[in-house]
């Protein structure tokens, strides 16, 4: 039986870009061909179980705004009411993957054993809505950063039972995952940095989180786990400084740690801009180390100095954040997660349905614009121009040479470069072109 919490809202269909339907597809059609693939298949959608179900809308100034029948999330009952609110919403948008962290899915229960137990419980529910839906797990979590046990970390906490904690956790999460069928397990060390120095052993800290996601990685061969290992790069907040920063300090992380061959990144076009970097920027960073892994889709308010998980509809930043990855090769294990709430004055049904639907569409939007920018090949053709001189074999022989090699050829040639337009506004234009 439905919950009636949707009710009066009919299954999103695709209507064009002429539709005024605000519960409408003008843009997503999941069975477009873009560049030889189905839309779905290129953009692979997942709803973010915490945003959409366990957030109330609070904020730093004030408590819960939503009124939802599964709150107060403290009971099994509640759970399960939760996932099938979860379910319906999934069948509305015909979106192909959903993501969760634990405390998302099961209640606080304040200890390990009980969590554990209602997490299994909880696993089995949505493991049967799975079966009777088809929708399919992008990834799993765990949350150690909200409750009180996490205020000094999980990994890099001072206090070794606080890891021991965490490393269970993680494991019953992994096992949750794996059972579920889900395509990647993702690590975002909320917590995992510092407020001070004055009460951090800094090199501890990364070597005990360092030794931790291996034994991550150990336990995913053991199982016989097929996704990829993810993890999240933010600079700040909750913390004042983070060991993920963004991408390439997670890169440096991961490869000091052995890690590189083993674990890819989940970038979040929010954390990016705290990170003071654009989207595009840090799909770059990962994808040129081949460490491009999956996406939480949604956008900050720039006014606001903090994270805000709006739902994206700036289709230039999202355009371009898929003209990057389009240029990786795209998702394979990866995905399009919404990590992004309604705001706390949108209290409605519709208006969690209506997010989804216009994220999903400007997504479709920026898709579309980036396989067209491919297609043309005018920024490839910009860039190969740009570095044209890179292609003579004087210029590609300096880089087997030596200091002393180059500065007598300097010498002897009398080299003295002219600078070259970098055609910004050019290449601005040219993008604004396909929007």
């Amino acid at each position: 039986m439905p919950s009636g919490f949707f009710d009066g809202i009919e299954q999103i269909q695709f209507e064009g870009a002429d539709s005024k339907n605000p519960l409408a597809f003008r843009h997503y059609n999941p069975d477009e061909i873009i560049m030889g693939k189905r839309m779905e298949d290129h953009l692979r959608f997942a709803v973010a179980w915490w945003h959409s179900f366990a957030w109330e809308g609070g904020d730093p100034f004030g408590g819960p705004t939503f009124e939802r029948p599964w709150y107060p999330q403290d009971d099994m009952g509640r759970a399960r009411l939760k996932a099938d609110i979860a379910f319906e919403l999934f069948d509305l948008l015909g979106q192909p993957f959903f993501c969760w962290h634990d405390a998302d899915i099961r209640p606080e229960q304040g200890n390990f054993a009980d969590n554990l137990r209602t997490l299994e419980e909880i696993t089995d529910y949505i493991g049967e809505k799975m079966q009777a839906s088809g929708t399919k797990l992008l990834w799993g979590t765990a949350n150690m950063f909200s409750h009180r046990r996490w205020m000094a970390g999980a990994s890099t906490n001072p206090d070794p039972e606080v890891f021991a904690f965490a490393a269970a956790t993680v494991k019953s999460c992994m096992d949750a995952t794996h059972k579920l069928g889900g395509e990647n397990y993702v690590l975002w060390g909320g917590r995992e940095g510092y407020e001070t120095l004055l009460n951090t052993d800094l090199k501890a800290e990364l070597d005990h989180m360092g030794r931790f996601l291996n034994m991550v990685v150990e336990y995913k061969h053991k199982i016989g786990f097929k996704g990829t290992i993810l993890v999240e790069p933010k600079p700040q907040e909750p913390s004042k400084h983070q060991y993920d920063y963004d991408a390439a300090t997670c890169i440096g992380f991961l490869r000091k740690y052995g890690l590189e061959g083993e674990v890819k990144l989940n970038l979040e076009q929010g954390h990016a801009i705290l990170a003071g970097h654009s989207f595009e920027h840090e799909i770059a960073v990962a994808a040129a180390e081949g460490m491009l892994g999956s996406i939480d889709m949604n956008r900050n308010d720039y006014q606001s100095g903090w994270d805000t998980d709006q739902f994206p509809n700036n289709t230039p930043e999202v355009a371009l954040a898929y003209y990057y990855i389009l240029k990786a090769g795209g998702f394979t294990t990866g995905g399009t997660n919404f990590d992004a709430k309604v705001r706390r004055q949108s209290i409605d049904a519709e208006d969690l349905v209506a997010a989804h639907v216009g994220g999903m569409d400007i997504c479709a939007r920026g898709l579309k614009a980036a396989a067209a920018m491919i297609d043309d090949g005018g920024l490839e053709d910009a860039l190969s121009e740009r570095y044209s001189g890179w292609s003579t074999p004087d210029a590609a022989s300096m880089l087997d040479s030596s200091l002393e090699e180059i500065s007598a050829r300097v010498l002897r040639e009398n080299t003295n470069p002219e600078p070259q337009s970098g055609r910004q506004e050019i290449l601005e234009n040219y993008v604004n072109r396909f929007m």
